[in-house]
């Protein structure tokens, strides 16, 4: 399959003249997209769909060291390679500072070296991602860890105080989690884990963001909800890691449940710490009554 490469450059002729170069790749099939505006470029870089990017230096009244910025600003972990009509190693600098992976000279390019450069961005590209999911993500289910849970949970709190907008909280808690561990062995209790946590995600919108909280814990983050919407969430998580029976590879099958305590902000918390300790209290209630339910703060 063609992987789409996007060439920022307010040159048409330079262009062209890429589009040639491909012409003459002998490994990777690439297909190139143009735009020949700053405002296009970094639209089209934050939509995603491409595999890098190939950014002038010079656009217009803007440069692309700003366009970079504003890209990984937004967002974006495209691979860059950096392109100047200057050999300037001041310009090296700062676009690997910036967050380009590559640099190539306009007058120096060939299709030799634009392919190799193309092939070095993206497979520094691809290490680079691989050590961000590293560092955001729990190895064992794939979810979010802690300490991401934690800059996310921040950032939602400021959105929410800055616009209004509020949103939930959701702890959920495997049921006699130890008791699968004590019978079956830990090997069985982490498939269990994996299982729950992607029949916890199958409720989630795609702007909704489930993390491994600890051990058997996990929390969602459940964006603009109110009680209501809150509520319905912890519900939903609840009956579809009850659904149906886990089973286990050439082991033995096993009926899960969950019990979650679900809160909203600002409704029952000011902080980011109050609105875990409140959705923590819905939980522990939930347990209380029995496991295998969901209650909101705002019953207690």
């Amino acid at each position: 399959m063609s992987r789409k490469i996007l060439m920022i450059d307010d040159d048409r002729m330079q262009y062209r003249l890429t589009q040639a170069h491909f012409k003459n790749f002998r490994g990777e099939d690439f297909t190139l997209d143009w735009a020949a505006t700053y405002e296009e470029g970094l639209a089209r870089l934050l939509e995603g769909g491409f595999a890098a990017c190939l950014l002038d230096y010079q656009l217009g009244e803007r440069n692309g060291l700003e366009l970079i910025r504003a890209a990984v600003a937004g967002g974006s972990h495209t691979p860059i390679v950096f392109l100047t009509a200057e050999a300037s190693e001041r310009v090296d600098i700062e676009a690997m500072n910036a967050g380009a992976l590559d640099y190539l000279v306009k007058g120096e390019i060939s299709s030799r070296t634009l392919e190799r450069s193309l092939r070095y961005a993206l497979k520094l590209g691809d290490t680079l991602e691989a050590l961000r999911k590293l560092a955001t993500h729990d190895q064992l289910t794939s979810l979010l860890n802690r300490r991401e849970f934690d800059r996310i949970l921040a950032e939602e709190k400021e959105r929410s105080r800055r616009f209004g907008h509020p949103f939930a909280l959701v702890l959920v808690d495997i049921d006699h989690f130890k008791s699968v561990n004590d019978t079956h062995g830990h090997p069985v209790g982490d498939a269990v884990l994996q299982e729950v946590a992607i029949r916890l995600t199958r409720g989630l919108r795609d702007v909704d963001r489930a993390a491994r909280f600890g051990g058997e814990e996990f929390a969602l983050i459940i964006m603009q909800a109110d009680r209501k919407i809150a509520l319905e969430a912890a519900q939903r998580a609840c009956a579809s890691v009850r659904s149906s029976p886990i089973q286990i590879d050439g082991g033995p099958e096993l009926q899960i449940t969950v019990s979650a305590g679900a809160a909203e902000m600002p409704a029952d918390a000011a902080s980011g710490m109050e609105l875990v300790a409140a959705a923590d209290k819905a939980l522990y209630a939930a347990k209380s009554r029995g496991r295998n339910c969901a209650v909101a703060f705002s019953e207690l």
